[in-house]
């Protein structure tokens, strides 16, 4: 649903192209993407596997630099954009993997903590109290000292969405976040996901072979090959 009073698209992506590798290895990953997501609208996008959506979902997390066209994130062009602009970007966005990518050797908490540590400017006592807060609307407050080891599958990505959301992101990013997970365990994440980040009025972007979620979504995408096969206001939810 997008907010009446937002002027520019959160997201702004124009004649996108993408590469990886030099010379005789140079290989095109992205061909002339062209996206616009609005602010608290959630996309899913969709694709076969090597289609290019990760690729897509890192540059606009700011995890590595676009290299041709634009891509403007929050106001910001990432095209051609320094380090200390990508460390700056990715300071608005709340990023959740795959496999959750949690430190082994850290609590619960920790891993969460992780998500604020970005900003620099909480005591250790904001930390902790912040992400035991934000364990407890994950349903995780009775788990906030254990180890991922201890915890299953669906609590260790409840962490990893915990983490995400914790420093109140403008957009989520989530790359196959049910990838892992039985139908069950993987419907309560994302709809909790998605219930979260529509109270902290963030925008969605997220990647995922799993049609059983389309649902939540207010547009679906679909990528090819590395491009775009259609870009419309389709909406999928009830």
């Amino acid at each position: 649903m997008q907010n009446p009073q937002s002027t520019e698209p959160v997201i702004s992506i124009h004649h996108l192209d993408h590469h990886f590798g030099q010379g005789n290895l140079r290989q095109q990953v992205l061909f002339d993407i062209n996206l616009e997501i609005a602010a608290g609208e959630v996309v899913i996008m969709t694709g076969p596997s090597g289609s290019g959506k990760t690729t897509l979902l890192t540059l606009v997390s700011g995890l590595r630099s676009a290299q041709s066209g634009s891509l403007r994130v929050l106001g910001q062009e990432l095209c051609g954009a320094i380090t200390a602009q990508l460390v700056q970007a990715r300071r608005h966005n709340g990023y959740i993997f795959q496999s959750h990518n949690l430190h082994k050797s850290l609590t619960a908490r920790q891993n969460v903590q992780m998500g604020l540590e970005v900003h620099g400017n909480l005591s250790r006592s904001q930390l902790r109290d912040r992400a035991a807060a934000m364990l407890e609307q994950v349903g995780l407050g009775d788990r906030l000292d254990y180890y991922p080891e201890n915890l299953s599958g669906g609590q260790k990505q409840r962490v990893a969405i915990a983490r995400a959301l914790v420093s109140h992101p403008a957009i989520v990013l989530a790359d196959e976040p049910t990838a892992a997970l039985d139908s069950k365990t993987g419907r309560n994440v994302v709809n909790l996901m998605q219930q979260l980040a529509k109270e902290q009025k963030s925008t969605i972007l997220l990647v995922t072979h799993d049609n059983r979620i389309l649902d939540i979504a207010d547009r679906t995408i679909h990528m090819e090959d590395g491009k775009l096969m259609n870009n419309s206001t389709m909406s999928v939810a009830a």
